[in-house]
């Protein structure tokens, strides 16, 4: 298996982002990401200290995360592994609204941890496209629970995929994965492999796997509380051999992550638990993922002001642009 080692392999592989996605990316909570927060009930995060990586699930009734402009405030008691946050980690995040598709990711670093309150300083937060939850259809709930909960009927049920990554210098990042059953994830000789699938060619999480391979990741069923925690040694592989596994109709992934020497966990979360997340509630009446997505195109220094403008000046611009490709591009 030959493995991608170098950011320019990548990007031939997969391209370069559009500017328009870098440039959604703002420095802190906006009132449009604080409405966000203010409705999710799960999140999931990447955790990094040093060359170390670790996954953590956070969950609760809406409203359980709060913040400010410059800072996420966690409670202990809604997170399955609070103690992981110790002041100066890096930190990846996700946050899922339940019936929305669309996805907001706040990145930073923990700032203090008194062992009931979690601060997060903010470097980023943007709001990433919903492929991963259209492709794993996560709002929905398995039809029917496995007779018994294993780590065989888990893997064979998984739907979403959380992958924590983070680079040398422990800067975190949580990439959401989205499959039906049964295409996934492998499990084959002690290693894990995945698919990567279209998305918005931001390549942070492969990045830092060629740079700091250690990774972990939550494996995740849609409908139950348990879950599969898996840590490895990551590599990213275009072999033909190995992407013809993960094939949708006719459309091949373009890239394969094999985690190997996987030290896999089946684990309960009390986080999933609280968060009631199945079968979803209507999502909230007036939050919008594209307006919130169009507010920080707003605020970016990367875009003009005129383009900017534009966008903000037609109504529901960024919600059919999202909606064409999720129609057209889902694999």
């Amino acid at each position: 298996m030959t493995l991608l080692t170098t950011r320019d392999h990548l990007e031939a592989v997969i391209g370069t982002p559009p500017t328009m996605v870098m440039a959604k990316t703002i420095d802190h909570l906006d009132p449009g990401a604080l409405s966000w927060l203010a409705a999710s009930v799960i999140m999931v995060a990447s955790v990094a200290h040093d060359d170390d990586v670790d996954v953590v699930i956070g969950g609760d009734a809406p409203g359980w995360a709060t913040g400010d402009q410059a800072t996420l405030i966690l409670p202990a008691a809604s997170l399955d592994e609070a103690g992981c946050l110790v002041p100066g980690t890096g930190f990846g995040s996700i946050f899922l609204v339940p019936g929305l598709n669309e996805i907001m990711r706040v990145n930073g670093r923990v700032a203090s941890n008194d062992q009931s309150e979690i601060r997060v300083r903010i470097d980023e937060c943007y709001i990433h496209c919903g492929k991963a939850l259209i492709r794993s259809d996560f709002w929905s709930p398995m039809s029917a629970k496995p007779d018994e909960v294993s780590l065989d009927a888990l893997v064979g049920a998984c739907r979403f995929l959380a992958l924590a990554t983070c680079d040398s210098h422990a800067n975190a990042d949580l990439s959401p994965k989205g499959d039906p059953a049964g295409l996934m994830v492998r499990l084959d000789d002690g290693a894990i492999r995945f698919a990567d699938r279209p998305g918005n060619r931001r390549i942070d999480s492969f990045r830092n796997m060629i740079e700091q391979p250690r990774v972990a990741a939550a494996l995740i069923v849609p409908g139950l509380h348990q879950l599969i925690i898996v840590r490895g040694r990551a590599g990213i592989t275009d072999d033909l051999s190995e992407r013809e596994a993960f094939t949708v109709g006719d459309k091949v992934p373009q890239l394969v992550t094999v985690v190997d020497d996987a030290r896999i966990e089946l684990r309960d979360s009390p986080a999933l638990r609280r968060a009631a997340a199945w079968p979803a509630p209507p999502p909230p009446e007036g939050l919008k993922a594209g307006k919130i997505a169009a507010g920080h195109l707003k605020l970016s220094k990367a875009v003009g002001a005129k383009l900017a403008g534009y966008v903000m000046s037609v109504p529901g611009l960024v919600e059919r642009e999202l909606a064409k490709d999720y129609k057209t591009n889902l694999y």
